[in-house]
């Protein structure tokens, strides 16, 4: 079997929520694949590990620390990256928290912190780099959703049900606006991924948790040439799930 390859020198990324799990494989991936990466999360720590880790195998990094939930850590996060590297080329929006509490349990602080994190993040984040990248001609922005936002339900977790399923409406939403200035926005659903911080639970087709590397080759996928005639999609990453 043939390895899917995708040449990403002269590109530069920014990947949020990188210090851990999925953000982590795909900014690890982008930089072997041979982007120029900024590396987001709120642990300034975890940020530049991850840099660390692609500096160290040869790649091209920069930890960049930021809650982004605040518009201003955005823009922030843009700007060091513009001032680093040039042009922007791909945002991954894989910022995200996850709380399992009953809905009678959750308090507004907890609803109100949950979806600032996974969906008005994405918001900032797809409306301040579309700016730039409409400037610069053009690139790509893949958001980081949920199975959980596509009508599944959780015994928990109601603030990132209800914040997943908006990141996959914006995803659409977004790319309908962006399309003119040659921006292609889609969105990736994992299901039970190994390694991730949600719940695992294998009932799948092919009967095995995911890896945050078949995750990553997604995202990947969305950021090449192979597909350019894509934008405004859902891509479910589950195994086949029921």
């Amino acid at each position: 079997m043939s390895t899917f390859t995708v040449n990403l020198d002269n590109k530069t990324a920014i990947v949020t929520g990188a210090g851990s799990g999925i953000g982590r494989a795909i900014a690890l991936l982008f930089a072997q694949s041979g982007a120029n990466v900024a590396i987001n999360d709120i642990n300034p720590d975890s940020a530049e590990k991850t840099a660390q880790t692609i500096i160290d195998a040869g790649g091209s990094a920069i930890g960049i620390q930021g809650d982004l939930a605040n518009r201003f850590n955005c823009s922030a996060l843009i700007e060091e990256t513009r001032n680093k590297y040039g042009d922007i080329h791909i945002l991954v929006n894989g910022v995200g928290a996850f709380k399992a509490l009953p809905f009678n349990k959750y308090d507004e602080w907890d609803w109100r912190r949950i979806i600032d994190v996974n969906l008005t993040s994405t918001f900032f984040m797809c409306q301040l780099l579309g700016r730039v990248m409409a400037d610069e001609e053009g690139g790509t922005i893949v958001n980081i959703a949920s199975i959980y936002g596509q009508g599944k339900t959780l015994d928990g977790g109601v603030a990132y049900v209800a914040s997943k399923s908006g990141v996959i409406a914006l995803t659409k939403q977004v790319a309908q606006e962006l399309a003119p200035s040659n921006i292609r926005v889609n969105a990736i659903c994992p299901g039970y991924i190994d390694e991730s911080d949600m719940p695992k639970n294998v009932n799948n087709a092919l009967n095995r948790l995911g890896t945050l590397k078949e995750v990553a080759k997604v995202a990947l996928f969305l950021c090449s040439d192979a597909s350019s005639f894509m934008t405004g999609q859902s891509i479910t990453v589950d195994g086949g799930g029921n």
